[in-house]
């Protein structure tokens, strides 16, 4: 079996794993609630979705007080 002559440098390993790191999202703001939405999806807050509503808003819960 073929094996490498020489061994590969620290920078060049480096280099070429530089490559693989993950790329930051890139968030889009909600123009119905200014909501932080990743780009093309319907917005998990109000459901909007290209000026029109797709899904329905989400419900906000508070805990009662007297659920002990």
């Amino acid at each position: 079996m073929a094996l490498p002559k020489r061994r590969k440098s620290r920078a060049r390993v480096r280099t070429r794993q530089q490559q693989w790191r993950a790329a930051k999202l890139t968030m889009t703001t909600c123009p119905h609630c200014s909501e932080t939405i990743l780009p093309h999806r319907a917005c998990g807050n109000c459901g909007y979705y290209n000026g029109r509503q797709v899904l329905p808003p989400r419900i906000k819960t508070t805990p009662r007080p007297d659920a002990d």
